[in-house]
C-alpha cells in the first residue's frame, strides 16, 4: 500500500496547535498550566504559546521579550513593528505569522493600504528589504555599507541607529520565529481559517497516526538508537584527547563541508500573492556558507565576534532592555534540561544541546575555536542533521516526514525543545553578523 511505501496520503487536518504533535500529549507533557491561565486571562490560548508552554521557564522569557519588542515604548511606532514582521514573515512563506501582524497591525492603527504590498509602504520602510533578506537568508554578506546606506546623513529617508537596532530585532526575532511555526508544525488560528489564500501556505499533514501504529521493529531499533546515542555522549563527555588548533579547524571545515552535501529542495515555486507583494528578490534565498567553486567570506571566529563579549554590549548602549531580555532568553534555553532523555531519566544532556547549537551556528560560519566539531558528527544522526538546516535554512520546506524521521524514540515535548535551540541558535547568529556591521560602521 501507499502507506506502507512511507508515502504521506492526505489527512484530515488534525485539530489543535499543531500538525506533528497530537493536543492530547501537549496537554499530558504540562502545557495544560499555561493554557488554563491565559484561559482565564485572556479566553483563549494562542497556538505557539501551546507548544512553548511544554518548557514553561523558556515561554516566560519568550513572553517577556516579545512584549517589549512588540508593545513597550521604543522609537519605532507600533503600527511599523508589525509591518516589518509581516515583511520579515513573508520571506519564509510563514501565514501564520503574516496574517496574526496583519491583524495587529491594523489594531494599532496602521494604514490599511500598505497590506496591498511593500510598494504602499513609504520609501523608508521599502528601504530596509535589502537588510530583510539577509539577515532572513545569509547574515554573513551583511557589511558596513548596508548599515550605512539606511543611517548617513545623506541617506533619502534616513533611518536612526536606534531605529535600526529595533528594526533589525524585529526581522530575526520573526525570521527565527518562522522557523519554530514550521519547524513545529504549527496550524492557523481558529480565526485565520476563513482565509483561504493564507491555508494553502501552512502545514496540513499530520503523522500522528503513523507514529502511533508504530511495529515492533521500529520501536526495538528506535530504542536501540537511543542506546547508541547515549553511549556515545558518555563516550564525549570522558574524552580527555587533546587536539591541535589545526585539527580543531580541520574538523570545524569537514562539518561544514558535509553540511553542504545534505539534500535542499531547489526547486522554485511561484510565491502566493499572501507573501509576493511583501517579497522584493522572491529567488534570493539561503545559500550554503561556502559552496563549492566560490571564494567564501571568511569564518566569523566565536573569539573575534561574540554575542557574550561584543554584541550584547553594543546592543545594551543601543537598546539598553532588549540586550538584557535577550541574554536572559538566550542562557535560560542554552541551560535549559530536564535531565531525562526518551524513556531514560538522570542524564546530562550538556553535550547534544552544545552540539545542537553548535551545529546551528556552523551552519551559518560561525567557529568556536575550543569546540571539537567532531562531536557533532558523533551525536547529531543524519535525520536530525537534515531536520535542523531545513528548519534553520529553508524552513518553509519542513515535511511532516523530515519530524517524524529523527530521534523516533523521544518525546515530543524534546523535539520542541530542538526547536528552541534552533531558533534561538538562529536568532543570535543573524544579529551577531548585524550588529559586527554596525559595529563596523560606528569605528
Amino acid at each position: 500500500s501507499q502507506e506502507e511505501a512511507g508515502v504521506d496520503l492526505p489527512q484530515a487536518l488534525p485539530s489543535g496547535p499543531s500538525a506533528f504533535v497530537p493536543i492530547e500529549e501537549i496537554l499530558e507533557e504540562g502545557a495544560a498550566q499555561v493554557m488554563s491561565e491565559d484561559l482565564l486571562s485572556e479566553g483563549r490560548v494562542d497556538h505557539i504559546k501551546m507548544m512553548m508552554g511544554l518548557h514553561p521557564t523558556y515561554l516566560t522569557c519568550f513572553l517577556q521579550t516579545q512584549n517589549a519588542l512588540l508593545q513597550l515604548d521604543g522609537p519605532l511606532p507600533l503600527s511599523w513593528r508589525h509591518f516589518i514582521i509581516i515583511l520579515a514573515s513573508a520571506r519564509h512563506q510563514c501565514s501564520y505569522l503574516v496574517q496574526h501582524h496583519s491583524s495587529a497591525f491594523l489594531l494599532a492603527g496602521g494604514d490599511k493600504s500598505w497590506l496591498r504590498g511593500l510598494h504602499c509602504a513609504p520609501p523608508k520602510i521599502q528601504h530596509l528589504q535589502m537588510l530583510n533578506k539577509l539577515l532572513a537568508h545569509r547574515p554573513w554578506i551583511i557589511t558596513q555599507e548596508h548599515i550605512q546606506e539606511l543611517v548617513c546623513p545623506g541617506a533619502e529617508a534616513r533611518w536612526s541607529l536606534a531605529e535600526l537596532i529595533q528594526a533589525i530585532v524585529l526581522m530575526s526575532h520573526a525570521h527565527s520565529l518562522a522557523s519554530f511555526v514550521w519547524g513545529c508544525g504549527i496550524l492557523p488560528e481558529p480565526e485565520q481559517l476563513g482565509d483561504q489564500s493564507l491555508n494553502l501556505c501552512s502545514p496540513t499533514e499530520s503523522c500522528s497516526a503513523r507514529d502511533k501504529s508504530r511495529n515492533q521493529q521500529e520501536w526495538s531499533e528506535a530504542v536501540n538508537e537511543v542506546k547508541l546515542l547515549m553511549e556515545k555522549m558518555m563516550m564525549v563527555q570522558q574524552q580527555g584527547e587533546e587536539f591541535t588548533q589545526e585539527e580543531m579547524v580541520t574538523r570545524f571545515e569537514r562539518e561544514r563541508t558535509e553540511s553542504l552535501l545534505e539534500p535542499a529542495d531547489v526547486q522554485r515555486r511561484v510565491l502566493p500573492d499572501c507573501f509576493s507583494r511583501f517579497v522584493v528578490d522572491a529567488d534570493f534565498t539561503y545559500q550554503d556558507f561556502s559552496p563549492r567553486g566560490v571564494q567564501a567570506p571568511p569564518t566569523m571566529r566565536a573569539q573575534d565576534y561574540s554575542w557574550e563579549d561584543h554584541g550584547f554590549s553594543l546592543m545594551n548602549r543601543l537598546y539598553g532592555e532588549m540586550a538584557q531580555l535577550l541574554d536572559e532568553k538566550f542562557q535560560v534555553v542554552c541551560a535549559l534540561t530536564y535531565h531525562t532523555m526518551a524513556m531514560h531519566s538522570h542524564v546530562d544532556t550538556s553535550t547534544l544541546r552544545k552540539a545542537i547549537w553548535n551545529y546551528i551556528h556552523c551552519i551559518y560560519g560561525i567557529r568556536y575555536d575550543d569546540y571539537n566539531y567532531g562531536d557533532v558528527n558523533q551525536l547529531l544522526e543524519r535525520s536530525l542533521k537534515v531536520y535542523v538546516k531545513t528548519v534553520a535554512c529553508h524552513p518553509e520546506k519542513t515535511t511532516t516526514r523530515m519530524y517524524f524521521s529523527f530521534w523516533r524514540q523521544f518525546r515530543h515535548s524534546e523535539k520542541v525543545h530542538v526547536n528552541l535551540l534552533l531558533m534561538e541558535a538562529r536568532l543570535q547568529a543573524a544579529l551577531l553578523y548585524a550588529l559586527r556591521a554596525i559595529t563596523r560602521y560606528m569605528t
